[in-house]
């Protein structure tokens, strides 16, 4: 049997006010959030998505809510396909990688590991111009303490420079000036 919350999820849209009124919800009682994320993980449901939306609404507020969580995230990144889930997943990336880069213990070495692996996958391949943006600002930051990052994320973005659209090249242009002044 569905629980309440998982119907919701289901019948939820990608409209702000309908994400927002989830993310309030579940902010307001955390027992909400292990379903949350069950759902987000679980690439099989064809709500998954939706709950991935949801997610980021959450995480963005309330990044500690997936400390216990980390490794099933981490580990599941590799899977995600469907282009809504991976935007989400790849915003909730680059904010893992902020507070990683603020505090320097949010991620293990290993699932910094996976996150980067999955930012450069998400940027060579067929994902959208957003979720490219949040990758490649993920690994620009995580390069900061990575010195291999910097190199291999400048020939990238070099090489796709002439085939995307001006929103790729725009957020391409920015991370590259940022690399040649570091």
């Amino acid at each position: 049997m569905m629980s309440l919350f998982y119907n919701k999820i289901q019948a939820s849209t990608a409209h702000r006010p309908v994400r927002d009124l989830l993310c309030a919800e579940v902010l307001g009682n955390h027992q909400l959030f292990p379903e949350l994320m069950a759902t987000a993980l679980s690439m099989q449901d064809t709500s998954h998505h939706k709950a991935c939306w949801i997610l980021e609404l959450v995480l963005e507020k309330d990044l500690d809510m997936l400390r216990g969580y980390l490794p099933q995230f981490c580990d599941s990144l590799p899977a995600f396909t469907h282009d809504g889930a991976i935007r989400s997943v790849s915003k909730i990336c680059l904010f893992c990688v902020q507070r990683h880069m603020r505090d320097g213990s949010f991620l293990t070495a290993r699932q910094l590991q996976q996150v980067t692996e999955a930012c450069f996958d998400w940027l060579i391949s067929g994902a959208k111009v957003a979720s490219k943006a949040y990758a490649m600002r993920a690994l620009y930051l995580a390069g900061k303490s990575k010195a291999w990052i910097h190199p291999e994320l400048e020939v990238i973005l070099t090489r796709g420079f002439p085939e995307h659209s001006p929103a790729y090249k725009g957020a391409a242009k920015e991370i590259l000036q940022k690399i040649h002044k570091a």
